[in-house]
């Protein structure tokens, strides 16, 4: 675990502490979260501040309320996380895993930008890029396929980037970021949705001949240094079933 500072406000720390719980299956559906006075015994902190901890987990779907009872945890699959959210995660935690995550299938090689690829890089069709993937997962299944396109000129500074395995040290953002001297200042993300295709069922690991007709949230995100240098661009494909959602504060 990392030893960087949580900066978040006592009610969402409260909040991820027990979505962590729930995602990770040690909180079973059914089962009920401490009383808003036992919160805030527990993290010290004002019953303002542990109901509100409380709503945040029921507006997430995570539980519910139970009208002389408590709040019970419900059995709901967790929503995916974009480029961003995990690149921020990454950076606060030091992990960019969701609750309850875990990646596999880490594989790395260079090969030859795709157009849409080239495109999002500014680089020409062809020219070698380094191909980064990895499956996230839940004890639900498969969050998302999630695919990195880095610029073969880093491989040189960067050498893990090209070995089929987890990175040690950092994100591939944050080695480059190390490497380089330049930080990264600069994402642009997208969010869309479309129907899956044949080339899909393998990434998804889904059966090609009973393929889900329900369409599936694709993310991506680029992300540029001080210089304005196109470091990485990301593809997120969503398992099936699975959303995306983002939340900010708002202020009056």
């Amino acid at each position: 675990m990392s030893d960087q500072a949580d900066n978040r406000a006592p009610y969402a720390q409260i909040a991820a502490h027990y979505a962590e719980l729930i995602a990770s299956g040690e909180l079973q559906p059914g089962s009920l979260l401490p009383s808003i006075k036992s919160l805030s015994q527990e993290w010290n902190v004002s019953t303002a501040t542990a109901e509100k901890a409380l709503r945040k987990l029921r507006n997430e779907g995570l539980v519910r309320g139970i009208h002389g009872i408590g709040t019970e945890v419900l059995d709901r699959p967790s929503p995916m996380s974009s480029g961003a959210q995990r690149q921020d995660r990454g950076r606060r935690t030091g992990s960019s895993w969701g609750s309850g995550e875990r990646s596999d299938s880490h594989q790395a090689a260079v090969t030859a930008a795709p157009e849409a690829v080239a495109q999002a890089l500014n680089i020409k069709p062809g020219s070698d890029v380094i191909r980064r993937s990895r499956v996230y997962r839940d004890r639900h299944g498969i969050v998302a396929h999630s695919t990195s396109w880095i610029p073969a000129q880093y491989l040189e500074l960067v050498p893990q980037l090209a070995k089929s395995e987890r990175l040690a040290g950092g994100t591939s953002l944050q080695l480059i970021a190390e490497a380089t001297g330049r930080p990264i200042t600069q994402r642009i993300d997208t969010a869309s949705a479309r129907l899956l295709k044949p080339e899909d069922a393998e990434l998804l690991e889904l059966d090609a001949a009973k393929m889900p007709t329900e369409p599936v949230v694709v993310m991506t995100a680029k992300f540029l240094d001080v210089a304005g240098n196109v470091v990485e661009y990301g593809v997120d494909l969503g398992g099936p079933g699975r959303s995306w959602r983002t939340e900010s504060e708002v202020t009056q």
